[in-house]
């Protein structure tokens, strides 16, 4: 039996479809059963638990030969990042009494960054997991191109926006559905103790490239123009963002180079779906 945490989303989903596929008993971690009855419809057992309640989490995980983590999303943190801190406790204690036979957690690109950003949620995720002595791989992907999906509407107006830039500055991206994917191989690996597997798409891509293709799937020209970074704050929060400043150092990460792939580039592996496949699937979203 392997335990899915985030199964609603787009990576968990992924990830439960392919244990499925492949013949594995899949348990649905779920808020709520309304959330699980698809997935029991498709023969998953179904465990209720929130993400940071350790009693329940602890029952979702218990006799498990593998567990998926997965930090739901939290975009507009509090300072102290107190919602993620708990919920990382909670996944440890969770493990370190259910003790399943391993456990893969989704992480993310630069989560060994020293300077404090949104994607220090994922570092503390990290450092909490890492005490239980179990087989434990952290899955940290790169920059997911459905991060468009917010592009394709002003696409078809011809002008999107950036917050990456420069705009000619190739950055690793990956596919959701090759996250989910490599996710579900991992838990079907055997190894021992702790490691951390990075993940790119096929290829890097610039926010230029992004609006090339988005402009050949439309069939119409689609300009590009950077983000001003002295816009952001009052941008962020006329957005109704509380607190902007983990995202805005977040967005400084990629763009100046200090969140990036910790090992040897060489050792990063490569994802499958390339960004047109990706783009076009988000145009034809109903």
């Amino acid at each position: 039996m392997f335990a899915i945490t985030g199964i609603t989303g787009q990576v968990g989903g992924v990830v439960a479809r392919s244990l499925l596929a492949a013949g594995k008993d899949v348990r649905a971690v779920v808020r709520n059963a309304a959330k699980g009855a698809a997935w029991a419809a498709q023969g998953c057992a179904v465990a209720l638990a929130e993400m940071d309640d350790a009693a329940a989490l602890t029952r979702a995980f218990a006799g498990c030969a593998g567990v998926f983590i997965l930090l739901p999303p939290i975009f507009d943190p509090d300072a102290e990042l107190s919602a993620a801190r708990a919920v990382a406790r909670a996944v440890r204690l969770a493990i370190e009494t259910a003790r399943p036979q391993k456990v893969v957690c989704l992480s993310t690109i630069g989560a060994q960054a020293t300077e404090f950003n949104l994607l220090t949620q994922l570092q503390w995720l990290e450092r909490e997991l890492g005490a239980p002595a179990l087989p434990l791989t952290f899955l940290r992907p790169a920059w997911y191109m459905e991060n468009a999906a917010w592009d394709i509407a002003p696409a078809r107006q011809g002008v999107v926006s950036s917050f990456l830039q420069p705009l000619d500055q190739p950055l690793p991206m990956v596919a959701t559905a090759d996250v989910g994917r490599v996710a579900a191989e991992l838990l079907q690996d055997s190894w021992s103790g702790h490691r951390v597997v990075e993940l790119e798409g096929p290829a890097r891509i610039s926010p230029n490239q992004v609006a090339a293709t988005l402009g050949r799937l439309l069939g119409r020209e689609v300009h590009i123009e950077a983000v001003p970074r002295d816009t952001w704050e009052a941008l962020f929060k006329s957005q109704g963002m509380r607190n902007p400043l983990p995202r805005m150092r977040m967005l400084d990460g990629f763009n100046q180079g200090w969140i990036k792939f910790e090992g040897d580039a060489r050792a990063v592996r490569k994802g499958e779906i390339p960004l047109e496949a990706v783009l076009r699937g988000l145009i034809e979203r109903p």
